[in-house]
Order: C-alpha cells, then structure tokens, then sequence
C-alpha cells in the first residue's frame, strides 16, 4: 500500500513538473523585432505582463540597432514579426511582398529637436504644447544658407520614413527646399542616423558651432531636452494634423508566420493592442501606473531615462 501511494506520488509530481513543459511545447515562438523607440512600448509591456498568459504564443522580442538591420533580419526570414514605419514598409513590400501589414502599433508622431546652436536664435515658447511648426525655424535655416551656402543637416531615423515626410510637409509649407540625397543643393539636407545616436549628433555638430537638428521618434527628442542638450520645436502631430494622430509604426507579419502561426500571431497582436491600452491608461493616471510602465521600459531599454520616457507619455 505505501508503495503504491508513493508512486502515485511520484507519477503525480512528474505530471505537475511537466505540465508546463508539455504546455510550452504546444505554443509556436514568434520572434518580433523592434527597435528603442517610444513607438514600441506596448510591445514591451505586453511581453512582460502577458507573456505567460498567452496559449499559442512563446513570445520572443529582440532589439536592433537600427532600421537597416531590422529590414535586413526581417527580410531575410529570421523573425515572424517586426515593427516598422509605414514608409520602410512600403519599400519593403516593393521588392519582396512576402508579409502582410496586421496592426498598428504607435501614431502619438515624433518630434523635431533642435542643437544649440539654432534654438538660441529662436524665441521658443517655454511650454513644449505651445511649440508649433511655424515658420521661424524654415526661414532661419534658409537665411543660414543664402549667408553661408551651407545647408544645415536635419538627422531622420531613415530617409524612408514617416519623419522625412514631415520634414517635406513642413518646408514645403514655408517655401524652402529639403534635400534628401547628398549631391542635392538646398538650404536643408535630410540625413540618416540612427535614433539612439540622434543626439549625440546633435551635440558633435554644436561642438563644432554648426547648426544641427533631428527628427526622431520619442523619447529621443525629450532626450535632448531634459538632459539639456537642446530644445524640441515642434511635434509631427501638428504638421500632419488627424483627430486620431498619424500612422508612424505599423506591425508586420511574414507569410509564412500567418500561414503556419495565425493562432500565434494573432494572440501576440491581441496583447499588444491590449498593452497599448494599459500605456493609455497609465498616462492618464500617472503615479504608480506610469511608474510600472517606466520599470518595464526600462527593463528592456535602459538607455531611456525614467524622466524622458514619462516626457514622451505626457499626453
């Protein structure tokens, strides 16, 4: 008899020990690919907080540097998801359409943030809210040009990005010419830099007294801002107004993810979307639940300053 309970005992812990096993067994890993940007913290939220509730998903997120990296892994087959912005994605279908667009993932916009050097020949108001896309700045630029013939550089995270079409909406608005190749003369030159590297660009051009500025996506440009660096100009919301914010980041899965992971890949978009909805809520209460966000920004991105993610929150 005791012999019989103790291998009843010893079956049982073997099936509670391996009930999670045998359940991780029956999820398909998703590898998603995102980069440091405010525009992808709901992917972070909801790896962290429903990661273990997720049935057909083993969630996998892995951080790259920059976009080109990014186009490259995903293209290449190794991940079943990315992020990426709408205009990178377009070009991406151009010439392999071999995903499909499923979701949405950020459309608060991002920011341009001026050096130094430009913000202190500007009168900007002390309120970031009240910092609209006037035309102060484009003129500037152009007198800076006809003075000097040197066109200023305004870094973007890609030159196929939202950013560099509200930097072409923006000049274009106030009558001076952007380029966005290098052998085009113009008052303006667009120019890729990664976003984490954004401002350190802007601090090398101050430190050789030129005029420098960028177009990123947050927190990078509250970066700059509550760390002294420079000062944010305007916000892209205001120069491509929409009741409900513009399209930046939008969500992408393979083919073959869909063909072969739909149930998976469904669930990873349903808590995504629900994850968006616990930022949402946490910038409307701010304390603890903004503080919970924070922690778990951190946790994957520690470059991003608790100050400059609660910035880029504040509705």
């Amino acid at each position: 008899m005791i012999n019989t309970i103790k291998g009843l005992c010893c079956l049982l812990g073997f099936w509670l020990f391996t009930l999670p096993v045998l359940a991780d067994a029956n999820r398909h890993h998703i590898k998603a690919l995102y980069i440091p940007l405010a525009d992808h913290y709901a992917a972070l939220v909801a790896y962290e907080r429903y990661g273990a509730q997720m049935k057909y998903a083993r969630l996998d997120l892995e951080q790259m540097t920059n976009w080109d990296f990014l186009r490259a892994r995903f293209m290449s087959g190794e991940a079943d998801m990315a992020f990426a912005m709408g205009p990178l994605a377009l070009s991406m279908f151009q010439k392999k359409p071999s995903f499909r667009w499923i979701g949405l993932m950020h459309r608060d916009g991002n920011a341009m943030a001026l050096n130094q050097h430009i913000h202190r020949a500007l009168a900007l108001p002390l309120e970031r809210a009240q910092r609209k896309p006037d035309p102060q700045i484009a003129q500037l630029l152009w007198q800076h040009y006809q003075d000097t013939g040197e066109a200023v550089e305004i870094a973007v995270p890609h030159l196929l990005s939202t950013h560099s079409v509200v930097l072409f909406q923006y000049f274009k608005t106030h009558g001076v010419r952007i380029g966005f190749r290098p052998h085009i003369q113009a008052p303006v030159s667009a120019i890729a830099v990664a976003p984490p590297r954004s401002p350190t660009f802007l601090r090398a051009a101050d430190n050789r007294a030129r005029m420098a500025a960028f177009e990123q996506s947050l927190p990078w440009a509250d970066i700059v801002e509550t760390e002294g660096w420079g000062k944010i100009a305007w916000y892209s919301k205001d120069v491509l107004p929409w009741p409900q914010g513009h399209v930046e980041c939008i969500v992408l899965a393979t083919d073959q993810a869909l063909d072969k992971k739909f149930e998976a890949v469904r669930e990873v978009m349903h808590y995504i979307s629900q994850a968006g909805h616990d930022i949402e809520q946490a910038r409307a209460e701010g304390g603890e639940a903004l503080a919970a966000v924070i922690t778990i920004v951190q946790r994957h991105i520690p470059s991003h300053s608790a100050e400059s993610i609660a910035a880029s929150l504040d509705p």
